[in-house]
């Protein structure tokens, strides 16, 4: 008898796929929920795919993200593995450290609250 995955898509290179670590999604949600309480943002998506892994932001559910978190270690040695991306698609803050590139969409959270 051989053992089946109860996950169809396991066995299929999940391995290749780059995803945030828990320590990456802290950050991430704790800046979320502090926008959502503010009224800013009101729905997410993450997506795990083969050379990057994306935290998308939206105002609602049903249009395009205002912001997408991005991690790319492939870019770890060069730009930096994280990337905040605005709507336009202009790289709004790029680099190494996650909490760091995370600060240009608090500096937008402070005008949002004042």
């Amino acid at each position: 008898m051989t053992y089946q995955s109860p996950t169809p898509l396991a066995g299929r290179g999940d391995a290749e796929r780059v995803a945030f670590h828990r320590t990456e999604l802290a950050p991430i949600l704790s800046l979320y929920g502090r926008m959502v309480a503010a009224g800013e943002w009101r729905d997410y998506g993450i997506s795990s795919l083969r050379d990057v892994a994306v935290f998308s932001i939206f105002r609602r559910t049903a249009e395009h993200p205002l912001y997408r978190i991005e991690k790319r270690p492939r870019l770890r040695g060069r730009q930096g593995q994280y990337a905040v991306i605005g709507m336009d698609g202009r790289i709004l803050k790029r680099g190494g450290d996650l909490r760091t590139v995370l600060r240009v969409l608090e500096r937008k959270m402070i005008r949002a609250v004042e």
